[in-house]
């Protein structure tokens, strides 16, 4: 599967009107809750990528029946907190970070043990992050001696609230210890630096718990039950970022982003395109279930470079590649600082981006927590993707500016995140073929 090549013509423009695919942290969060949950619960929007794919499959092993009436439409006859059975076999949860993460924290209160399992990237993932604070209420999780997956996850005699600082802000960490939590006997608190992401308080509170969230904390009680809810997944933002980005770098493009999510610690990457000159105009602000959504408008202009630092970085983690992309196309320097959690992506997202800009000619210094980009003209050439499905994509709309064709290699994972992507650029105005 790793032999899919994007071959990318230069120039051109984006238009029209693209709805991307649901949310991908949603979808994930949306099949564990309903699963979770006493009662039938509907997911409308569901991201069939294959990353939330593996997440269907793992509950499913486990005795969840989950019907799919269509692709993007799920109905999951929830068992329980207590209701999930012994899988089979280890749960093989492919390039998905998420998956793993979250569900150490809800299968180390089972009564049954479980091995998790993943793919050559994810098991080079940390995982001592999630399984420390979980060893810390009581958990019984063995991993390999680099704390990394496979994950032996074993029953405990009973789990116990704690209050937990966390050294770095991770959505993952924060739900995995809430989910956890939903199980422990008191109180369970998460400190955080930064606000990251809070999709997992929302829809725990759609589910009817009572969850403390405010930016930096979350908290919640022990014993809680989770009661079915029909859930809407917005569009992905950090999927709309690619457009975003290619639409904000060619001066006189037009673009309409419809039903995305626009999360406030999510909504990072539309903030640093402001301030590095993009016109992005949300209209129609609506609510899908606990969640904003808007349509995005993007009119393409000259960008300049800025200082981006640690304070927005959680809310635009994922969409860093997109952004040094943007940064690259900018008049001037870009530096971004306190990003180290880039580097323990995928792949090392700081230096995959900063080797592949070079290739095509532009200046990309790598540091430990960042990079030093300085805005140019981008030839053309040949870049690794690394296997990293956001790092083919940046590279992908990196084109509309290039002056020569962009070959991309390594790209099959792609389908992990945003099933359909090389169509949907290319119907928008891309000269993008697949060459498996």
């Amino acid at each position: 599967m790793s032999n899919v090549t994007y071959q990318v013509l230069p120039g051109g423009t984006l238009s029209g009107s693209v709805r991307v695919p649901g949310d991908k942290s949603i979808s994930h969060r949306a099949v564990m809750l309903a699963s979770l949950a006493d009662g039938i619960s509907e997911v409308r929007g569901f991201l069939t990528g294959e990353d939330c794919l593996c997440t269907m499959k793992a509950f499913r092993a486990m005795g969840v029946r989950i019907d799919q009436l269509a692709p993007t439409h799920l109905r999951v006859h929830g068992v329980g907190l207590h209701g999930l059975r012994e899988p089979p076999h280890a749960l093989d949860l492919g390039n998905s970070g998420t998956s793993m993460r979250l569900m150490t924290g809800l299968l180390v209160a089972q009564s049954f043990p479980t091995t998790l399992v993943g793919d050559e990237s994810l098991s080079r993932r940390p995982m001592r992050r999630i399984v420390e604070p979980l060893l810390q209420m009581g958990a019984r999780i063995e991993t390999t001696p680099r704390n990394t997956a496979p994950l032996r996850i074993l029953p405990a005699a009973g789990l116990k609230g704690i209050r937990y600082r966390s050294p770095v802000a991770s959505a993952q960490v924060k739900s995995g210890i809430l989910l956890a939590g939903l199980y422990a006997e008191g109180h369970t608190e998460v400190l955080e630096p930064e606000a990251s992401r809070d999709h997992t308080e929302r829809m725990l509170r759609a589910f009817g718990a009572e969850v403390e969230a405010e930016p930096g904390r979350a908290a919640l009680q022990g014993g809680q039950k989770l009661r079915a809810a029909d859930i809407d997944v917005p569009a992905d933002v950090s999927s709309a970022a690619f457009f975003l980005v290619g639409a904000a770098i060619v001066p006189g493009a037009e673009l309409l982003l419809t039903d995305v999510g626009i999360n406030p610690t999510r909504t990072g990457v539309i903030e640093i395109l402001r301030r590095m000159g993009a016109h992005i105009e949300l209209r129609n602000p609506r609510h899908f279930g606990g969640e904003p959504v808007a349509d995005l408008y993007v009119r393409g202009g000259a960008l300049h470079g800025i200082e981006i630092g640690h304070e927005l970085v959680a809310a635009a983690i994922d969409e860093f590649p997109a952004l040094f992309v943007a940064a690259a196309c900018a008049r001037g320097e870009t530096v971004v600082t306190g990003a180290a959690e880039l580097r323990v992506k995928e792949s090392d997202r700081i230096q995959a981006m900063c080797d592949g800009l070079q290739a095509l000619g532009v200046s990309a210094l790598a540091r430990p927590d960042g990079a030093r980009i300085s805005g140019g003209r981008l030839l053309g050439g040949t870049v690794d993707s690394e296997g990293d499905h956001r790092i083919a994509m940046s590279f992908a709309i990196a084109g509309l500016r290039a002056e020569q064709p962009i070959r991309i290699l390594d790209c099959a994972n792609v389908n992990t995140s945003f099933p359909g992507f090389a169509e949907l650029a290319a119907g928008a105005g891309l000269g993008l073929r697949v060459q498996e």
